[in-house]
């Protein structure tokens, strides 16, 4: 039995599920003690994740999360193709919060290239990635509650986020993977039909979130399987590297759109939600709160909104509307370079992020002055919240794994990029 398990366990894993401290050898924590694979095909660890636990009992002694089960090769994808060409791969990243990515991979470009897109298109980036930001919560709340066994709330968030998705089809004819984001501002502007609808799905949603929240919040078994879980120190949650609303459920009040203000973030009035406990229901209590403030947030953009251009007029860099390549010679060449050689920004390296809906969502561009760049770097704020897992679930039951998992909401996506 232990040579079986020991052949299934890669010896370097089994080595990490040891203490430091410990005189133990593999043979004698494993006569007391058992290793169980949790993943990487497991409904609860939303997405090809491995969790390798040691266990004492029905007690997690220890854990360590293997990751790369997916194989994506993001950076390298990027590496080689333009920088416009790599816009709708941002979609498939944190693919629940698609709109969100596509707005922190173009002001990352923008930043290398040293370009800012027009007042209108910043406010309708900031739109589109709170409207994201809500619906990533609410996909977060439901799967976090139907890990403990509440099915029913899990279809009402659905319900609140098909709202979203259906602003999204009228927005840019897309639902899922939308690609709307371009490099200077936007692919088009909003429709009326959009405004109309973003405006009345928040006049609705704070009542909705609200019956949702009434049907957990003082749920015996939910808050018993909940609070007081997975409980991480401010310290630790700092030292790991936790970003998002795992980091302001420790207390930590940091939140780049305050922070390190970009778009029009400065010019918009919303409070930075924190709680101190840092177990899983403070983790769920963030995301609920934050979905109220990014509701506010959307209000305010909608009532300062500017009229203008929705994309810059630089034709070097930015593709000109389709009018303007179909009847200006230098406007069709313009666009033929850019679609075939790229928009070759100046060398250099740039580092540029914003607060996703899971936590900070960084990329880092190294130009050679060519059309792709020639390194890039995804900070996703998912696979930085994995590192926390070890610290989270030791000391806790078997079935607490599965509410950990859930109430630290990692998306494998991005996670394996």
């Amino acid at each position: 039995m232990i040579d079986n398990e020991l052949k299934e366990v890669h010896p370097k894993i089994i080595q990490a599920l040891l203490d430091k401290e410990t005189d133990l050898s593999v043979e004698d924590a494993l006569e007391n003690e058992m290793i169980l694979n949790m993943g990487p095909q497991h409904p609860a660890t939303h997405g090809v994740l491995r969790l390798v636990l040691r266990l004492d009992g029905e007690t997690v002694v220890a854990c360590v999360p293997e990751l790369g089960y997916l194989h994506r090769g993001y950076e390298k994808l990027a590496e080689n193709m333009t920088y416009y060409e790599f816009i709708p791969h941002t979609d498939r990243l944190d693919y629940i919060s698609p709109m969100a990515n596509n707005v922190a991979w173009v002001l990352a470009v923008e930043k290398l290239i040293g370009i800012e897109a027009p007042p209108r298109a910043q406010y309708i980036r900031m739109m589109v990635a709170e409207l994201a930001r809500i619906a990533s919560h609410l996909v977060a709340i439901g799967a976090f509650a139907m890990d403990v066994g509440a099915l029913t709330i899990f279809l009402w968030t659905l319900r609140e986020r098909e709202k979203i998705l259906d602003i999204w089809d009228m927005l840019c004819g897309a639902r899922f993977t939308n690609s709307y984001t371009r490099i200077g501002g936007v692919s088009n502007d909003i429709p009326p039909d959009a405004l109309a609808k973003a405006k009345w799905f928040i006049d609705q949603f704070d009542d909705n979130l609200t019956e949702c929240e009434k049907l957990i919040n003082t749920n015996r078994i939910f808050i018993e399987r909940v609070d007081g879980v997975g409980v991480i120190s401010k310290e630790d949650a700092i030292e790991i590297g936790f970003t998002g609303p795992n980091l302001r459920a420790c207390g930590v009040e940091l939140d780049l759109r305050s922070n390190q203000p970009y778009l029009k973030y400065d010019q918009i009035d919303f409070n930075v939600v924190t709680h101190s406990e840092g177990d899983s229901m403070a983790r769920y209590f963030v995301r609920a709160d934050e979905c109220r403030e990014s509701a506010k947030i959307v209000r305010q953009v909608l009532e300062k909104m500017p009229e203008g251009n929705i994309i810059l007029d630089q034709p070097k860099k930015v593709p000109a509307p389709k009018t303007g390549i179909y009847t200006k010679m230098e406007e069709l060449i313009h666009d033929f370079m850019i679609v075939n050689f790229g928009i070759n920004p100046p060398e250099g390296e740039i580092y540029n992020a914003i607060e996703g809906s899971k936590g900070e969502l960084g990329f880092y561009l190294v130009s050679k002055g060519e059309g792709s760049p020639w390194k890039c770097k995804i900070r996703s704020p998912s696979f930085c919240n994995l590192q926390g897992l070890p610290k989270l679930v030791v000391g806790q039951m078997v079935s607490d794994v599965v509410a950990i998992i859930g109430s630290i909401d990692p998306l494998m996506g991005e996670a394996d990029k």
